[in-house]
This record gives C-alpha cells, structure tokens and sequence, in this order.
C-alpha cells in the first residue's frame, strides 16, 4: 500500500482551512518501545481507509476544510523540538484555525498548548492517558514525555487540567500532586461510575472558555490500541474516547494524537487514531453548524 503524505480529504488551501494537520516525527524521550516517531505518517496512511461521510452527522468530511502541513524536521533533542512545534502552532492559533498534531511521544504535546495565545478565551486541557506524567524531570529532562502534563500545568495552572483515564503513577508524582492539586479522573473511577458521568464531572472542573484535548492513545486499552510505546491494562475503550470527543467539541480549540508506535502491530492503532482524528474534526465542524 503506498504510504500518502497528506491526512485523508485534508486538501483544502491553507488559508481556507478550518482544521491544520501537523505531523511531529519525534519520539527521543521514550523510555520503554521506540517507534512513535513513525506514527504521524502511519496515521496519515490509514486515514485513507475510511469514507469520507459520517453516518451519524450527516457530514461529509470532504467538505470541511481541513489542510495537511506535513511533518517538521526530525530534531536531536527535546528542547529542539518544543521550540520549533511552539512556534508551528503559535501560527495555527494566530490564522483563526485548529490545530491537529500527529505525534511522536507525548513531549510534542506540550508545546502545542504553550503556543496558545495569551490576553484572548481561557485555555484548559483534557488530558488522557493511562500515565500522571507528572514528573518534573525524568532521566535528567524536564522536557520528557514523563514530564508532559506538568509542563501543560506551568502554562495553564492546576485548576485548568484535568487528566483522564489514569491507571499508572509512581509514589513521587502522588507524593508531588497532593500540594499541587491537579485533578485526575482515574480509569478505575470511569470503570465504577460510567464513561458519560466521568466526562461531565471531567469538563465540568474545567471552567475555562477553551478546551486542548490531549490524548495519550495508551490512555485507550491495548487490547484495542497495543502498538503504542508503554502499554497499560484496565484502559479506557475507543468508543469511550468517542465520547470524550462529542461531549467536548463546542469547545475544542485543538487536539493531538501521541505515542502510535506503528511497530508493535499490523496498523490497528494507526486505523484507530486516524478515525479518532476525524472524529474530533466531524464533531467540532457539526458543533459549529448551525452558528
């Protein structure tokens, strides 16, 4: 199969776009399976697989425009690579447009939410993914996917994140958090109360105008998402995700999709997360409909 280099129906003119596509090939904080730097392009391949018509909006996403602006340049470190992604998006936000980032580990996640303008609607970020990272450093790098969420925290606050679907902590972040305060939703607490109560209880403390979706794809179970770089049981499910999507696109200002690591299978966690990524897409454009 020949591997396309733009996301499926994104072909719409830079200034015409809605929604822009940026494919972040870097996965140098990895700590367990390398590969996530192979994920923006195996995402773009299986986004082809699927039509472009959305049964349950009636929206055709050949008619949203949406532009792919392709993959940066492969960067030798962390601070590199936050830099010129910080700057990317800055641009996306800048044009009126949301911005849909392909990772790469969960370092190139940050930078996408930093880049929000300051002085403009309040940023908060759902954050979902099987782990805290809530480290202030890991391996020596503030700047590690192990560190994400505490780097979205300097630039939103504690009050305006809110991770999703967490199963696995070291003693130290609990340790750390509990002075802190940033709230969490755990998988076990979805499994006890239900998806739809969990999401609400979710959105509802965050109270800013604007919502960042960051999802972790370990944060989904890997019996429906095992090519990812550090697997964890007891996870959310896609449909659960699908949800989380729905529920919070009349504020979505962006999205990310972080730690496909193509390797580990035959291309169904690529399939999943190119569906997931025209989920968020079909959802804020039928959100947005009738205004």
């Amino acid at each position: 199969m020949p591997r396309p280099t733009t996301f499926a129906d994104a072909v719409a003119p830079y200034p015409d776009a809605r929604f822009v596509v940026l494919g972040v090939p870097f996965d140098r904080t990895t700590s367990f399976r390398p590969g996530a730097r192979f994920g923006p392009d195996s995402i773009r391949q299986h986004s082809w697989n699927f039509e472009s018509y959305d049964l349950e909006t009636g929206i055709d996403l050949a008619d949203v425009p949406v532009h792919d602006l392709g993959n940066t340049d492969e960067f030798g470190s962390a601070s590199e690579m936050v830099e010129s992604v910080r700057g990317e998006v800055a641009k996306i936000y800048a044009d009126g447009k949301v911005p849909i980032v392909l990772g790469g580990d969960h370092a190139c996640a940050p930078p996408c939410v930093e880049a929000f303008p300051s002085g403009g609607p309040s940023i908060g970020v759902l954050y979902l993914d099987a782990h805290l990272d809530f480290r202030a450093s890991y391996l020596g790098d503030p700047r590690s996917h192990a560190c994400s969420s505490r780097r979205m925290l300097e630039r939103v606050g504690a009050r305006n994140i809110v991770v999703l679907g967490v199963r696995s902590v070291s003693r130290e972040e609990v340790d750390d958090n509990r002075s802190i305060g940033m709230p969490t939703v755990t998988a076990h607490e979805i499994a006890r109360d239900g998806i739809e109560a969990s999401v609400d209880r979710a959105l509802g403390m965050l109270k800013t105008d604007r919502v960042y979706v960051s999802l972790d794809i370990d944060a989904i179970d890997p019996a429906f998402a095992g090519a990812t770089g550090t697997p964890e049981p007891f996870g959310l499910t896609p449909r659960d995700v699908k949800l989380v999507l729905d529920r919070v696109a009349p504020r979505l200002v962006g999205f990310d999709v972080m730690e496909v690591s193509p390797p580990y299978d035959q291309g169904n966690t690529s399939a999943l997360a190119a569906r997931l990524v025209r989920e968020a897409i079909v959802r804020v454009a039928a959100s947005r409909r009738d205004r």
